[in-house]
């Protein structure tokens, strides 16, 4: 298992991690890694690739679609 060290940690930091750790009933070694992969799991892509608005159309695709009319734009601005 690999060792990390934190330097210049400032006591604000350590004690929020302390109090955060002790309310998931978890020790501070544990609540710091858990941030950390979580934090790093954010920020992976997407599996299958997908983007944004393919993972949108997916999850509502079940329910199917709404057919709209398109108008052609009117020439005079309506206020």
């Amino acid at each position: 298992m690999t060792r990390l060290t934190i330097r210049n940690l400032n006591e604000h930091t350590k004690e929020q991690l302390r109090i955060q750790a002790t309310r998931h009933g978890r020790s501070m070694e544990e609540e710091a890694r858990t941030i950390l992969r979580s934090a790093l799991e954010a920020r992976q892509p997407v599996a299958g690739g997908q983007g944004l608005g393919s993972r949108i159309h997916a999850h509502f695709a079940l329910l199917g679609g709404v057919e709209l009319e398109l108008t052609e734009p009117s020439s005079s601005p309506t206020l």
